[in-house]
């Protein structure tokens, strides 16, 4: 379930920060009416708790999957709270691309496209996949609560076999799980952003 929102959150959020970023004052595409609009869809969807955005949308989740239970009622919600996150982490994350660096590939000729690639986007790698950590980690704690509408994983084994059978083996085996997994993403995605990092790979030369 994680796995499947977070390809949706990727494939739609990253673009959208792009856009974001680039049609706000000074990007490289100036659309003030088309950045307001955008951040303030945006806005609202990370500002909406995600149980009651889960709850909110029931009838759209219901039109899309025909179901409003399960693992395909859950992804629904996880990839609108996902991709409105994600999308103002990518967003952030080219804020910090040094100006110079986006004049100097202008001067170079290269293309809008051109340049959201390699010098805004090549640039704002590391902390792309910084966020990125923090977005596998928040899916991960959206799907446990998505236990309780039925969508399965370790939320519905609490929910079901922990909590409503007052069996405190089972919770602190689902908890032990949950912080080992969330841990194992973190040095995973701590390692990964070393790695792409340009200083880092300069002193490993």
């Amino acid at each position: 379930m994680v796995g499947i929102v977070m390809a949706i959150v990727l494939v739609v959020g990253t673009p959208l920060g792009v856009l974001l970023h680039n049609a706000a004052p000074g990007g490289l595409f100036e659309r003030p009416a088309l950045h307001a609009v955008l951040g303030w869809i945006i806005s609202v969807g990370r500002s909406l708790p995600f149980l009651i955005l889960m709850a909110s949308i029931v009838p759209f989740t219901r039109f899309l999957t025909g179901t409003n239970i399960g693992i395909a009622a859950a992804v629904v919600p996880m990839s609108l709270a996902g991709i409105a996150f994600f999308t103002r982490i990518v967003e952030n994350a080219l804020r910090s691309v040094p100006p110079s660096i986006v004049r100097v590939a202008r001067a170079s000729g290269g293309s809008n496209l051109q340049i959201m690639r390699s010098a805004q986007f090549g640039e704002a790698v590391p902390a792309v996949l910084g966020g990125l950590t923090i977005q596998v980690i928040a899916m991960i704690e959206y799907s446990a609560i998505a236990g309780t509408i039925g969508a399965g994983g370790i939320g519905y084994v609490a929910v079901t076999y922990g909590y409503q059978r007052f069996d405190n083996t089972v919770m602190l085996a689902t908890i032990l799980i949950l912080v080992a997994t969330v841990a194992f993403v973190q040095v995973a995605g701590d390692r990964l952003v070393r790695w792409v990092t340009p200083q880092k790979r300069l002193q490993r030369a």
